[in-house]
């Protein structure tokens, strides 16, 4: 989910297309939350890692 949050941020910011880099920053930012939140312990989607 971050990567592909990486990969629009930078198609939005190369073609200017503000869609693109405002779905690639809540993507960035709700990878990050499911990252951390799977790295301290927490079970995420009946996950016990997120990755």
């Amino acid at each position: 989910m971050i990567v592909l949050g990486v990969i629009l941020l930078l198609l939005g910011f190369l073609f200017g297309i503000s869609l693109l880099w405002t779905i690639g920053v809540v993507l960035v930012v709700i990878g990050a939350i499911l990252w951390i939140l799977g790295a301290v312990g927490h079970s995420v989607g009946g996950r016990r890692h997120y990755w």
